[in-house]
């Protein structure tokens, strides 16, 4: 619990409720492994809480296919400046999200139920995040057209992390994405550390056929690069 204080700092009180609450609801309702729930916070939530290194201040952000609210809910505690969408499309996932952000008092964020080809037109979200969803070639097609131009992507992933970027790389050539490359962060909060899949949309995005207007990327905060493009 120690790395749980540095992490959450004043937030760790919200973030033992939503523990508990993914230890008793989230086990049976079939969101979480009752094998998880003695590595909630390691494997889970601390896991999750570093990706805010790599996220700007102030920024909107859709988690894609959110599930029990990992990384999603995570982020809105550990970062209250950020404005978290919660986007899932099973009804038994958003009810228990709902609960989560009731429970937790979190007014930056909103649970919205629908796949993400269904919100593409109303979306233009900073950064889209994603944990345990798909491979990146299939998130990429769900994720990239919900992102602003400039806009990026940051999917959590395993061991195989690099053979997946390179398996995208035409799915991303076609989405016209600018950089797209490997990240670590929380290098001595968690071990190993966690790995990024952090893929930045060009300046002028494909939608539908349509080109995104030109803007200009958010500052982002330092992490460790293993690998870019």
């Amino acid at each position: 619990m120690g790395t749980a204080r540095e992490v959450f700092g004043d937030a760790l009180p919200i973030a033992e409720r939503y523990a508990a609450f993914l230890a008793n609801a989230g086990v049976e309702r079939g969101l979480i492994g009752p094998r998880e729930v003695d590595r909630l916070w390691e494997r889970h939530l601390i896991n999750c809480a570093v990706v805010a290194e790599a996220i700007p201040d102030g920024a909107q952000v859709v988690d894609v296919g959110s599930g029990a609210g990992l990384p999603g809910i995570v982020l809105a505690i550990v970062r209250p400046d950020l404005r978290v969408t919660l986007l899932e499309p099973l009804l038994r996932r958003t009810t228990f999200l709902n609960e989560c952000v009731e429970l937790l008092g979190l007014p930056n964020v909103e649970v919205r139920r629908a796949r993400a080809e269904e919100v593409v037109e109303e979306f233009s979200m900073d950064v889209a995040t994603a944990r345990a969803v798909a491979p990146l070639d299939r998130l990429a097609k769900w994720a990239l057209p919900l992102l602003r131009p400039g806009g990026e992507l940051l999917a959590l992933k395993g061991e195989r992390a690099a053979a997946e970027l390179e398996e995208a790389r035409p799915v991303l050539k076609r989405f016209g994405v600018r950089t797209s490359e490997l990240l670590q962060v929380g290098r001595g909060m968690v071990d190993p550390p966690t790995t990024l899949v952090r893929v930045v949309t060009d300046r002028e995005v494909v939608r539908d056929g349509a080109v995104g207007r030109q803007q200009r990327a958010p500052r982002r905060a330092k992490a460790s690069r293993k690998r870019s493009s």
